[in-house]
């Protein structure tokens, strides 16, 4: 394994993968291993696309739930060339890729209405100003929506998707009637949303919303999702998600 500067290798400890973080470029965040659960994915085959994939964290967590093909997409060529170097070091390149490339002109290159399931960690931040931004070039592309809006994320997702796909998202509450609106905009019908707590007690901090294209109207609420105790250690539920196990 080639690490460039900071670069080092992670553990995936549920799915017992490995993958290429750099503390300066990009590190994933619990959203991303919580959409990698919650989405519903076919189990023996299938296409599948990730939008805004960053160092491809969701499509490495996804290959241990179906055999499908997944295929991530992220515009910053740093963070692409981690992710595809990570699925080469997992063997997972005959089922995984990455494209680097802006998503607002990638449902041409990866065909319209062809896909089963997309999902996407987007940029939860309205573009600030320039005295706002992260010194960091590759964390703020990351964090605000510069080179994609919510609604790019949205749109570019229902065209990629079959009649019938899923596409599902993770993002801030504050966010989820817009959300919501643009899902309904480009045909995505939310069919199952999740609020994630940091513990009981206190409000929720993340949403996690799966839409079907083209669905009837029918959503249901899931149950909470709380990610510290009393203790302030991990509950039960989010060990079995990080570690694969509840103890």
């Amino acid at each position: 394994m080639n690490l460039i500067g900071d670069e080092r290798l992670d553990y995936l400890l549920a799915e017992n993968l490995r993958i290429i973080q750099s503390p300066t470029v990009f590190s994933f965040s619990l959203d991303a291993v919580l959409l990698a659960r919650f989405v519903a994915v076919p189990i023996q085959k299938g296409s599948l696309i990730d939008l805004c994939s960053g160092n491809g964290v969701i499509p490495l967590l996804l290959s241990r739930r179906t055999k499908g093909t997944i295929t991530g997409v992220e515009i910053q060529e740093r963070l692409a060339d981690m992710a595809q170097r990570s699925f080469d070091y997992n063997e997972l390149s005959d089922r995984l890729r990455m494209i680097q490339e802006d998503l607002n002109v990638v449902t041409p290159q990866l065909g319209h209405a062809r896909h089963d399931v997309v999902t996407c960690n987007p940029p939860y931040f309205l573009t600030p100003g320039k005295e706002e931004l992260n010194e960091n070039d590759h964390l703020t592309i990351a964090r605000h929506e510069i080179m994609c809006t919510l609604e790019d994320t949205v749109r570019v997702s229902s065209e990629l998707l079959k009649q019938g796909g899923k596409a599902a998202f993770v993002h801030r509450p504050g966010r989820l009637l817009d959300l919501i609106t643009l899902m309904r905009q480009y045909r995505l019908e939310p069919k199952r949303i999740q609020f994630v707590y940091p513990k009981e007690g206190r409000e929720a901090n993340t949403i996690l919303v799966e839409a079907a294209k083209d669905g009837k109207a029918d959503v249901k609420i899931l149950p909470p999702l709380y990610v510290y105790d009393e203790n302030n250690e991990y509950t039960p539920d989010m060990k079995e998600i990080l570690y694969g196990k509840r103890d």
